[in-house]
């Protein structure tokens, strides 16, 4: 059965902009009580009074989530605040581009710790009380990096295919219990994400989508209760494509970005 957002109670990380925003505020014009939470509190409270336009109830909490007590602190203060949380969107994360040999291991790991064991944490939190009810979704943001391995992002990759594969396989783990799991793999979404500082600028094979796009396919996702979506729907063909020959596929997007050094 689809997701009722009407009265839903939603938490959003990563809500100060880009897709959290967007699918927030999104949310909230459908019904949906919002709580959001980021890092930015001015930005975070421009985000929530336009969530409350729509829902009054709506709230927002300024968290760092790579402390793991402010994740659980977080928990408790939601499931005070609404008194259950019947929509878990995990989409708080961060690149960090860099080639391989220019990576160390506390970078892998801080990326690691952010987009994976912090929405993991918070997951663990919140689960008890959908499964006490018997229903509950968790949307978890991965990224088509997770699965087509993109070159210069490999701590980013690993991160987002860790959260996708603790998805899939928690998803078969609560079939029967009314707690469903969606995961997203967003593309090239014109957001914060590819103009932060202290990463690499990233070649970009094609333009980037509005997060409009990203956020149409997140509902439509929950409407037709899937447990996938590809943002933009092109790339589910080349990570299937990518999987019948992984060799092939890697020998190939070497000889792509050679192609590109050769002319830049």
């Amino acid at each position: 059965m689809a997701l009722e957002l009407k009265g839903c109670r939603a938490l959003v990380t990563g809500a100060s902009s880009g897709i959290g925003a967007g699918l927030a505020e999104a949310l909230a014009a459908q019904g949906a009580i919002v709580g959001i939470c980021a890092r930015r509190g001015d930005r975070l409270a421009e985000v929530v009074g336009r969530c409350m336009d729509h829902s009054p109830e709506s709230r927002m909490w300024v968290v760092n989530l790579a402390d793991i007590n402010a994740v659980d602190q977080l928990a408790v203060d939601v499931m005070d605040a609404f008194g259950g949380v019947d929509l878990l969107v995990n989409n708080a994360g961060i690149p960090k581009r860099r080639h391989t040999t220019a990576l160390d291991i506390d970078t892998i790991t801080a990326v690691m710790h952010i987009n994976y064991l912090s929405p993991m944490r918070l997951t663990m939190d919140l689960l008890p009380q959908m499964l006490a009810r018997g229903s509950g979704t968790i949307v978890n943001i991965s990224s088509v990096a997770a699965t087509l391995s993109a070159p210069g992002e490999a701590a980013y990759d690993a991160s987002k295919a860790a959260l996708t594969v603790f998805s899939e396989a928690m998803a078969v783990d609560l079939w029967e219990t009314g707690v469903k799991v969606m995961v997203v793999y967003p593309g090239v979404i014109d957001t914060d994400l590819f103009h932060l500082p202290d990463n690499d600028v990233p070649n970009l094979p094609i333009p980037a989508e509005p997060v409009s796009v990203a956020v149409d396919a997140i509902l439509g996702g929950l409407a037709s209760d899937a447990a996938q979506v590809y943002v933009p729907e092109f790339f589910k063909e080349l990570a299937a494509g990518k999987a019948q020959d992984v060799g092939a596929f890697l020998a190939g997007t070497a000889e792509y970005l050679r192609q590109q050094k050769e002319t830049a």
